[in-house]
């Protein structure tokens, strides 16, 4: 658990996984609306790479791994109280495989992060009255793969996990985006020999007519985030996904 020192008062955001992929875009977005933003995540060289990209300033890096409720106590110690929570974290390694062949010991870590994480987080994090938290789902809890029943069963919790947030936490907001494809260096952990070729065939499918970028889901949580009528609510970002 190490930071690199924290930026004065202000409006603030810890953003976990902001060290990659969407939480990274999502972290951008708020450092170009002037938000104090703190990005989490496990890997100090993913995060120092995110920092030196994203400019220092009103960004702060911490490392931590949230499914440790020792360290997200300690975060939230360290970092205060801000205005919002976002959490994308979830590494997917070890989370695909037929259900009579799921290695539990492999695959357990995606579920630990992204719901007891996910839940560690609300028990932890020092909002300001009518801040946020807003976790990041997946297309997955309502399309799921063969030998995706781990990923889907993860998603789908965090949706259950906000409506009950958002009446046991008001007037702190629980809300979820929930993205389709995006494409983000995720896509370099799936054993899938034809990924680009999936990623064609997805993108001519969708209504939308392609697959999601980061600034896609980074819109949408700003648009939760800054809305104070919305809690409780599953904002879907896949551009058609769960039409097809």
């Amino acid at each position: 658990m190490t930071d690199n020192g924290f930026v004065g008062q202000g409006r603030r955001a810890v953003v976990v996984g902001g060290g990659s992929g969407m939480g990274q875009a999502i972290a951008d977005s708020l450092l170009g609306e002037g938000y104090e933003v703190v990005i989490v995540g496990r890997s100090e060289q993913r995060l120092g790479d995110a920092v030196r990209e994203l400019g220092e300033g009103k960004l702060s890096a911490v490392a931590a791994d949230v499914a440790d409720e020792e360290q997200v106590a300690w975060l939230f110690e360290t970092v205060g109280t801000v205005d919002h929570v976002i959490t994308t974290a979830g590494d997917p390694g070890g989370a695909y495989a037929p259900i009579a062949e799921f290695d539990f010991a492999a695959g357990r870590g995606f579920l630990e992060t992204k719901v007891v994480g996910s839940m560690l987080l609300a028990k932890y994090a020092r909002l300001t009255p009518g801040g946020s938290i807003t976790f990041v789902s997946g297309i997955a809890a309502y399309r799921p793969a063969a030998g995706g029943a781990m990923v889907a069963t993860a998603n789908a919790a965090l949706e259950g996990l906000a409506r009950a947030l958002a009446v046991e936490l008001a007037p702190t907001r629980a809300n979820v985006v929930s993205p389709g494809w995006v494409d983000t260096a995720i896509w370099d952990k799936m054993a899938w020999d034809d990924v680009e070729a999936r990623q064609r065939a997805m993108a001519e499918k969708l209504p939308a007519g392609r697959i999601g970028k980061p600034e896609d889901i980074a819109a949408a949580v700003l648009s939760v985030i800054h809305n104070p009528f919305i809690t409780g609510t599953i904002l879907h970002v896949d551009g058609g996904h769960r039409l097809v």
